[in-house]
């Protein structure tokens, strides 16, 4: 019975302690409430492109081959995905490396540089990477603080992400000296994988674990990096796309995203609509009908629509971050938090999700929450513009006591 009571007290002991700690951390704070009625903080902006329809199935892709998207596409994806990068050279100088890089050894440039944009998050990082490494691909990094390789210029990490591809998909030596310091590792410990993942598929559960839709969210950058512009000649291959492709649905989407580019987002709604009449459950036109349903402000649709395509894909990120934004415009603060936190359930790295969830406690005036939150989006990221900016002025609302 006495040892029973010493664990109770104990237990009781460890509790309070807690509790004290608990009380000590919020006493540190702080919050001017009459500075914080002053200000507001900003929503960071919607996620995703508008998408087009890729018939070909992803497990037929395979890793060498030539490039599809141009260099000139792959420097504007990734300059509208990250307008300030953390590289050291421009956009332009390291897709260029890329292209020479993977085109000497036959790997496929456009799409190893959208597996560099999934690893690094556009280079935003914010993980154990640093951008000093010039590692765009995890080389090395295993978690928990392992930074993985360094490289000393970006054109050895981008030749060493190349080699590094072509270990798994072909037994052929680099034609230049081997600068990926795993290659031979690969050769000696893995011969199971050595120069037999022939598909970017084939990376699931391999390249990382556990994996499972890796190789399909390189794809879905790839896709997206294709997209056409606002120019008239995109106007008149759409047109030409609609007139004579068998596929009409997917020629639909392209020519809605063509209007959705070019600002007509009647047009583009009245494109989207056909193809999903077609095709009632394809993802990229309900996407993309979402993204124009919430440009001419029709919320309550562009809900229903993102409702629509999370019962068809519950891991589709965008769509639950997006819903969460327009929640949040509704003020209906419990289901948007609720939303972005499903978004960073499916990826970890998300300072907007993070954000924008301090943003909906900072309009219910629970400035603790909001405070918290935005320090998580600040500690993902010290470069997005609206996590600084929110930072700052949330900063100058708040005294922390040493």
């Amino acid at each position: 019975m006495k040892k029973f009571l010493s664990l109770a007290l104990i237990v009781t002991l460890i509790l309070s302690l807690t509790a004290c700690v608990d009380a000590a951390k919020k006493e540190k704070v702080k919050f001017n409430k009459r500075q914080l009625k002053k200000i507001e903080l900003v929503e960071a902006p919607a996620q995703g492109s508008p998408m087009i329809v890729l018939r070909e199935n992803y497990s037929d892709v395979p890793i060498m081959g030539d490039a599809v998207a141009t260099q000139e596409q792959m420097v504007n994806f990734i300059n509208k995905r990250n307008p300030a990068p953390k590289l050291n050279c421009t956009v332009k100088q390291l897709v260029h490396l890329y292209y020479l890089e993977g085109g000497r050894e036959g790997i496929r440039p456009d799409i190893a540089l959208c597996q560099a944009i999934k690893e690094t998050g556009t280079w935003g990082y914010g993980g154990d990477v640093i951008p000093e490494q010039n590692n765009y691909c995890g080389l090395g990094t295993t978690g928990g603080g392992v930074k993985g390789e360094f490289f000393a210029t970006p054109q050895l990490g981008a030749r060493a992400h190349i080699q590094h591809l072509l270990s798994y998909t072909s037994k052929r030596m680099p034609k230049v000296e081997v600068v990926d310091p795993r290659y031979e590792l690969i050769k000696k410990f893995r011969p199971q994988i050595f120069g037999k993942l022939t598909k970017w598929t084939d990376l699931n559960g391999v390249w990382a674990v556990p994996g499972n839709h890796y190789g399909e969210d390189i794809l879905n950058l790839w896709v997206q990096a294709q997209m056409p512009d606002a120019s008239d000649a995109s106007l008149e291959a759409a047109d030409l796309k609609v007139l004579l492709e068998d596929d009409k649905a997917a020629a639909y989407v392209y020519r809605g995203i063509v209007n959705f580019e070019r600002e007509n987002f009647y047009s583009a709604i009245d494109d989207f609509e056909i193809a999903l009449n077609t095709e009632p459950e394809l993802k990229e036109a309900l996407f993309d009908l979402a993204l124009a349903q919430e440009k001419i402000k029709k919320l309550d649709d562009a809900i229903k629509t993102y409702d629509k395509i999370l019962s068809i894909d519950e891991k589709f990120i965008y769509a639950w971050y997006n819903r969460g934004r327009l929640k949040l415009a509704k003020n209906d603060f419990k289901g948007a938090i609720s939303d972005f936190q499903s978004s960073l359930e499916i990826e970890t790295i998300g300072p907007d999700a993070y954000n924008n969830i301090a943003v909906a406690y900072f309009r219910q005036k629970k400035y603790e929450d909001a405070w918290r939150y935005i320090q998580k989006a600040a500690d993902q990221s010290t470069t997005n513009p609206v996590v600084k900016e929110n930072l700052e002025k949330f900063s100058a609302c708040v005294k922390v006591r040493k």
